[in-house]
């Protein structure tokens, strides 16, 4: 009877074993992850070289979905590897500072205007390549006017007639860049004279010739003008006869 309860006692102690080993195993785990999920806590995310996405709307599409606020699956996920996809993004880095600290940087596509069409915003690089459409303008580049075309595609070049219009447009913006004075709006005549728009206040630029003389003069004369309605006109304006007048409305 005694080797009867002993052979009957064994696989109960064998199964109490395996459930304090399956506990115990549990419990590690568990541990483990706790402090993974504490330890590794983003608590602070720097976001540089944004400007058509805020700071909030760029950690919200890298801290997502499960784990995606814990530094060290962002670690795992993102190693040597940049996220694209994403409208007005070329790329976007993201690094691990420390274990509860990570550091995105966004390279944002080089836009050099948009224009009108169809209902849509049809933004173009420094080639003409249209790049992306969206529903709403973004602030900082400007909306060019005057080109005419009857059609566009996505991903291939603006179908104008003249593309040194390009060139021109490249040359504008680095100047106005260079003066901090991006302009809403770059509007070509039929003969390709050049008129920038500010709000209310438009800029009769003309010819090309001077382009420098005429722009740098920008960061002193507009904000005088704020509030005012009409056209500054700079086209005949050199170092030599500094001719300038306002038109108002």
């Amino acid at each position: 009877m005694k080797q009867t309860a002993d052979m009957e006692y064994i696989p109960h102690l064998q199964l109490k074993i395996r459930l304090i080993t399956g506990l115990g195993i549990v419990t590690l785990l568990l541990s483990i992850v706790l402090f993974l999920s504490y330890h590794y806590a983003v608590r602070q995310v720097i976001v540089e070289g944004n400007k058509h996405y805020s700071a909030q709307e760029i950690q919200a599409m890298v801290l997502k979905g499960h784990f995606g606020d814990n530094s060290l699956y962002l670690s795992l996920k993102y190693k040597n590897k940049e996220i694209k996809g994403i409208p007005f993004i070329d790329t976007m880095d993201v690094i691990i500072v420390s274990n509860d600290t990570i550091k995105i940087s966004v390279y944002e596509k080089a836009l050099a205007g948009y224009v009108e069409y169809l209902g849509r915003y049809m933004y173009f690089d420094n080639d003409g390549m249209v790049v992306e459409a969206a529903k709403v303008p973004t602030q900082g580049i400007p909306q060019v006017t005057g080109l005419t075309f009857d059609h566009i595609v996505l991903y291939e070049k603006l179908p104008i007639e003249n593309d040194q219009i390009f060139q021109n447009i490249l040359t504008i913006t680095k100047l106005l860049n260079k003066y901090d004075v991006i302009c809403d709006k770059i509007q070509f005549d039929a003969s390709y004279n050049v008129t920038l728009g500010y709000d209310k206040v438009k800029v009769n630029i003309g010819k090309l010739e001077n382009l420098d003389e005429k722009l740098m003069q920008l960061p002193y004369i507009l904000p005088s003008l704020k509030g005012e309605s009409g056209t500054l006109d700079l086209q005949n304006y050199t170092q030599e006869s500094r001719s300038v007048s306002f038109e108002r409305d």
